[in-house]
């Protein structure tokens, strides 16, 4: 049996150290404020229930 080398996943510079982990009572705990990642994901992602349609 072989050991896995763990490696962190490539990620956006803006959000550089996040981590998320589900704990066993299905909550999930990350390590960084909830409100940056917001503005992260505002900043760059359209919201599609936003988007007018043709």
């Amino acid at each position: 049996m072989s050991k896995q080398k763990k490696d962190s996943p490539k990620v956006h510079k803006d959000l550089e150290g996040f981590d998320i982990k589900i704990d066993k009572f299905g909550e999930i705990k990350g390590n960084l404020d909830i409100d940056k990642i917001n503005a992260f994901l505002d900043k760059n992602l359209d919201d599609k229930k936003l988007k007018k349609e043709d």
